[in-house]
C-alpha cells in the first residue's frame, strides 16, 4: 500500500497538530453557531438585528438605503470568493513546483523533506481554502435571493404579507450571513495551516491562536459588548 508507507513520513507531533487544526475548525464553528443560553455569540446577536432591519424596512420609505446594503454584502461576499479563488490557483501552482520548494528548504532548515510532505501541507490549505470558496459562493448566491425577497415586500406596511414577506428576507439573509462567516473561518484556518510548512509545532502554535482570536471576537469582544447594550429607550420602557 502505497499511501500508508507515505504517511509514515509525518511523525505523530504533525499528525496531532493537524488534528488540533481540523477539531478546532469543527468545535470553534459548532460553538459560535450554537452558542450557551447565557453567552450568546456575535453572530448569534446579528441575527436579531438583521431581522430588526427587516421590520423597519417595511416601514422605510423609499428602500434604496437597504438595496445599497445588500449590495454591499454581496460585493463582500464576491470580494472573497474572488481571492480565495485566486489562492487555490496559486497553490495549485506551488504543488506543481513541489521539487523546487523542497530544494529552498533543504537550503534554509539543513533536512531533506520529501515533496509528498510538502504536497499534502499545500493540499491541506487548499482544501480550506476550497471549502471557504463554497461557502462564499452560497452566500453571495443567498444575498442574491435576499434582495428578491425584500423587492417583493409590499410598499404598504399594513398589507397581510409585508411582515410575512419582510421575515422571510431576514431569515434568508441570517443564512446568507452564516455561510458567509463559515467561509471566513475557513480563511482563518487556511492561513493557519500554512505555518505546517515550518514544521508541527508553528501549526499548533497557529490552531491555537486562531481559535483564541475567534473566541475571543465571538465571545469576549468589545464590539459584542456593544451589541449587548439596551438603549436608554428600551431600559425606559423596561421601568414602566
Amino acid at each position: 500500500m502505497i499511501w500508508p508507507d507515505r504517511l509514515t513520513q509525518f511523525s505523530l507531533f504533525d499528525l496531532a497538530a493537524l488534528t488540533l487544526l481540523i477539531a478546532g475548525w469543527l468545535w470553534i464553528g459548532w460553538r459560535i453557531e450554537n452558542p450557551p443560553a447565557g453567552r450568546p455569540s456575535v453572530s448569534w446577536l446579528m441575527a436579531d438585528f438583521r431581522r430588526d432591519w427587516m421590520k423597519r424596512m417595511v416601514e422605510r420609505d423609499p428602500r434604496i438605503f437597504d438595496a445599497q446594503l445588500v449590495g454591499n454584502l454581496r460585493q463582500g461576499t464576491a470580494f472573497f470568493a474572488s481571492a480565495a479563488m485566486i489562492a487555490i490557483g496559486g497553490g495549485l501552482a506551488l504543488i506543481g513546483n513541489t521539487e523546487q520548494l523542497a530544494g529552498i528548504a533543504e537550503d534554509l532548515i539543513q533536512d531533506s523533506i520529501p515533496a509528498f510532505v510538502w504536497e499534502v501541507k499545500i493540499l491541506t490549505v487548499l482544501l480550506f481554502l476550497s471549502n471557504a470558496f463554497l461557502k462564499y459562493v452560497w452566500a453571495h448566491r443567498l444575498f442574491g435571493y435576499c434582495s428578491v425577497l425584500m423587492a417583493a415586500v409590499p410598499n404598504d406596511p399594513g398589507h397581510d404579507l409585508a411582515y410575512p414577506r419582510a421575515a422571510q428576507a431576514a431569515e434568508i439573509s441570517i443564512t446568507a450571513a452564516r455561510s458567509f462567516n463559515r467561509g471566513m473561518r475557513s480563511t482563518y484556518f487556511a492561513l493557519a495551516a500554512v505555518a505546517w510548512l515550518a514544521g508541527a509545532l508553528p501549526l499548533a502554535g497557529a490552531a491555537l491562536i486562531t481559535l483564541a482570536v475567534l473566541y475571543r471576537r465571538e465571545f469576549a469582544s468589545h464590539s459584542r459588548a456593544i451589541l449587548l447594550r439596551i438603549p436608554p429607550e428600551s431600559q425606559g420602557d423596561t421601568v414602566s
